[in-house]
């Protein structure tokens, strides 16, 4: 399974929103310019992050993007399916029916068992990304830190967060 460039940048993204000071916002440019992304095409991610209730766009001049959730209160699974959509990764299209001399309905009566093996692997994978927050990923990221990482993402925050009415 392959996920869009977009979950990762949409996850990167809100771990360093949940990092903005009470009122705050900053703006995708700021975003993407922290990540070395392409604004326009991070405006497509965040747009659905806010969709999907993630995150918070206040508009304006001094108006840009914030948590509109606490960081333990957004699971991985929450940013995958803003940004992919809720359709499992493999859709069962019955091939096994089709072909030269196919065989009569009464030998598909159960569903295909590759199928069936393909939405547990789905299931599972689904079950870990809700089981881990934003603040987990947060707290692993904190324990390894020597200090650069947060130093780096406060010397950005100090220069381009915004203050915006709550």
């Amino acid at each position: 399974m392959k996920l869009g460039d977009g979950v990762e940048q949409s996850i990167h993204c809100v771990a360093v929103l949940s990092g903005l000071s009470a009122g705050g916002v900053l703006s995708a440019a700021a975003l993407a310019e922290f990540h070395g992304v392409s604004t326009s095409y991070l405006l497509k991610h965040l747009q659905a992050l806010s969709g999907a209730g993630i995150l918070e766009t206040v508009p304006g001049p001094k108006g840009g993007y914030r948590l509109a959730k606490k960081p333990e209160d957004i699971s991985l699974l929450d940013i995958v399916l803003a940004v992919e959509g809720p359709t499992p990764a493999f859709r069962c299209s019955e091939i096994r029916q089709r072909g030269p001399n196919p065989l009569p309905q009464r030998y598909f009566t159960k569903p295909c068992q590759i199928a069936a093996a393909m939405l547990r692997a789905e299931r599972a994978y689904r079950a870990e990304l809700a089981s881990t927050s934003i603040a987990d990923i947060l707290a692993e990221l904190s324990a390894d830190d020597d200090g650069g990482i947060a130093a780096r993402g406060c010397a950005f925050m100090e220069m381009h967060e915004r203050k915006a009415a709550r």
